[in-house]
């Protein structure tokens, strides 16, 4: 395995895009069974109206939510002590494991309740892979990346995440217009599964001559006992407390605000704007289009003026436009209105999403690095991200739907005083497990 100090230019490009690539199929699996759980519900839980059947299978995808913490915990300790390469090769073979398991499980009129238990086993997978891909490949792609572009390139992170979810709605439609309802119900809805499976082996070929990271293998040359027993613990992790509440803080208001504007913007848009199905999702897709394309320009714009304003203007903007836009939605007058407004939304988002993998990254020394961008990463999803329609719905079913509003806008407040108080300087790549306050470096820290 060659390390990335000895890298051509290409070769750490290449190891840069198979991490992300990887990425992609992960968010694509993960998004598959949302968008197709309409079609598959009754095969896996015929008793009941249809209502019932999509509350089981919702519930299943909340299951997959709760096993994001486990994952970003297990995968995390792995990837400091194993290696990053390998924690990220280990989390595409449970997404490929997971997506096969759903593609080839009879349905409950052949093997009964085998069926919905085996669907859940796929979902703790695919909850176990996405816990953990996240804070190793936002580990990967931040050391791999040279100090000069590590902004723009650990942006690629959420690029290839949402083209994962424009990529399910594509399959979704592709087979809409091939296929009769009743195929899509019968077996159609293996198909896109299927095709996550197949694309989950590409990536684990792509991965496995991705090189290791610079800052893993100079952790690794330390062989020490005491270095062995920190590397990837929670005991070591605890003793960074300012790194794990500014984790907890800037994911709070950052993943409540883009499942709000990528996910439940959707629904928003129909059952409280008014717009019709069509023009909602035309208004979903093409946002999260452009968004996708604005993330690695906000990423390169960290890396000339800086992480610490990027993210005061997401924590500002997000603060002051919340409440107005999301307002303004629910009265709008049109899917070209509600395009700019959602769009003006997001493009306030990309101060949080195009870098938050690099900050969280710069917060942590090597060993403990992984597991400490993506435990408290995971754990805050699963209880604001996951959340967050089953809040918003409840604020609308009491009659004060603005009061979601103000729930958002509460949590971006956070991101702020946040980075305020905790952000590391920019580029910086911690290397010992001292605590950096203002001002200071580590003995011994390299600089890439």
């Amino acid at each position: 395995m060659e390390p990335a100090r000895d890298l051509t230019p290409a070769r750490r490009l290449r190891s840069i895009v198979s991490g992300s690539v990887g990425n992609l199929v992960e968010w694509y699996d993960w998004y598959v069974y949302a968008a197709f759980s309409l079609y598959f519900a009754e095969a896996f839980f015929p008793g009941g109206d249809r209502t019932s059947q999509l509350l089981k299978t919702a519930t299943i995808f909340a299951v997959g939510f709760l096993m994001r913490p486990l994952g970003g915990w297990l995968l995390g300790r792995y990837a400091d002590r194993h290696g990053r390469r390998a924690a990220l090769l280990l989390s595409v073979w449970m997404m490929c494991a997971g997506s096969l398991l759903i593609a080839f499980t009879p349905g409950y009129a052949s093997i009964g309740i085998a069926a919905p238990v085996l669907l859940v086993l796929a979902r703790l997978l695919q909850g176990l892979s996405v816990g953990g891909e996240y804070g190793t490949s936002a580990t990967y792609l931040s050391e791999m990346a040279g100090r000069e572009h590590r902004g723009f390139w650990s942006s690629f992170q959420y690029v290839t995440l949402v083209m994962g979810h424009l990529l399910a709605l594509a399959v979704l439609l592709a087979l809409q217009l091939l296929l009769a309802p009743e195929q899509l119900r019968d077996w159609g809805w293996r198909i896109p599964f299927a095709i996550g499976a197949a694309a989950a082996v590409v990536a684990l070929w792509l991965r496995r001559n991705m090189a290791e990271t610079d800052s893993f293998v100079r952790s690794e040359a330390d062989g020490s006992a005491p270095h062995q027993r920190r590397q990837g613990t929670l005991r070591v992790l605890l003793q960074h407390p300012r790194a794990l509440f500014t984790v907890v803080g800037l994911t709070m208001g950052g993943t409540l605000a883009f499942y709000t504007y990528t996910t439940y913007v959707h629904k928003f848009l129909i059952n409280s704007a008014g717009l019709s199905s069509e023009d909602a999702a035309r208004v979903n897709a093409s946002t999260l289009f452009v968004f996708m394309l604005l993330q690695p320009l906000v990423g390169a714009l960290s890396d000339r003026i800086g992480r610490r304003p990027v993210l005061i203007a997401f924590g500002v903007l997000g603060t002051l436009l919340t409440v107005p836009i999301l307002s303004r939605l629910q009265s709008v007058q049109g899917a070209t209105e509600a395009f700019w407004l959602v769009m003006l939304a997001l493009l306030v988002l990309s101060g949080y999403t195009a870098i938050n993998a690099v900050v969280k990254a710069e917060l942590f020394p090597v060993e403990i690095r992984a597991l400490g961008v993506g435990l408290p990463y995971a754990l805050t999803v699963a209880i604001f991200g996951g959340t967050a329609e089953t809040v918003a719905l409840w604020f609308k079913n009491i009659g004060l739907e603005s009061g979601f509003y103000w729930y958002v806008t509460a949590c971006i407040a956070m991101s702020p005083w946040r980075c305020t108080h905790g952000c590391p300087t920019p580029g910086a790549i911690r290397g010992s497990t001292r605590i950096l306050r203002p001002g200071m470096a580590h003995a011994g820290e390299r600089r890439e």
